[in-house]
């Protein structure tokens, strides 16, 4: 059984005089749906392990405002960006990561032009930073040896700001075999929940998108189709779930699969 790890808040560090090294934006799906939690978790204990010194705002964290500005509302994310900008400047962060590419995307592009500058990098880029500069290295174990591994990219990651290699590479330090499906890197197909997709109903048309994208990653007969994005996760799983493969083919975010090779769940 892994061992419980404390995460301080920023209003922790600050009281005691300390800075982070990063802040870790959890993002919405990360704090709340109960499958990302795991992600979060995942990804805490990698920090943890490879020295890291990094904080959360907890409870002063709140929506990027990603999904209302997708969804036309521009108002109120400019209430909700606002909001996290005064936080984050009062706290004078510079360097954030992040497991959701969407908040990746808008704090990265978006924030800017409403006063947010910052350093944004999403969780793939930092654990394959974190490898290259030898601060975390994964047990001697054969994990996944002989396992077949396809990568999943979101879109506002991949297409959107072109991290295509990062996550392979991080991928690449695991012992398993990496396919690629025949739509990935900039002819990838999205997973169905991009655009604000996520929180509506489906409009008509002859098949779902995730079922689509689903059929793509299971022609490569994998063991785990990897994600680097809580959405993608959710939709990922939910196809693999209407093709009735859920004992044969795991749904996993990369921080979940690393973890799993250093020996830290």
């Amino acid at each position: 059984m892994s061992q419980a790890i404390h995460v301080p808040t920023m209003a922790e560090m600050v009281a005691k005089g300390e800075t982070p090294e990063v802040l870790f934006w959890v993002g919405c799906s990360g704090s709340f749906d109960d499958r990302a939690k795991k992600i979060t978790k995942a990804i805490a204990r990698i920090l943890t392990h490879a020295g890291v010194k990094f904080a959360v705002l907890g409870a002063e964290e709140s929506c990027t405002g990603d999904p209302a500005k997708r969804a036309g509302n521009e108002f109120l994310y400019q209430m909700q960006a606002m909001q996290n900008i005064m936080v984050l400047n009062g706290y004078d962060i510079k360097h954030i990561v992040t497991g959701c590419p969407h908040c990746f995307n808008i704090m990265k592009n978006e924030y800017p032009e409403l006063g947010g500058n910052y350093e944004v990098v999403h969780h793939t880029q930092f654990i394959n930073q974190l490898i290259k500069d030898g601060r975390l290295k994964l047990s001697d174990g054969d994990t996944f040896k002989g396992k077949r591994i396809t990568f999943h990219d979101p879109c506002y990651l991949g297409r959107g700001n072109d991290v295509y290699e990062a996550p392979r590479a991080v991928l690449q330090q695991l012992d398993a075999e990496l396919v690629e499906m025949r739509r990935c890197k900039k002819q990838g197909l999205c997973c169905g929940a991009g655009g604000a997709q996520m929180f509506k109903e489906a409009e008509p048309g002859n098949k779902e998108v995730n079922i689509e994208r689903t059929e793509e990653a299971l022609e490569l007969k994998p063991n785990v189709i990897a994600t680097g994005c809580p959405f993608c996760n959710t939709m990922m799983t939910d196809g693999v779930k209407n093709f009735e493969k859920e004992g044969s083919v795991d749904v996993k975010d990369i921080a979940e699969l690393i973890a799993e090779a250093a020996d830290l769940l």
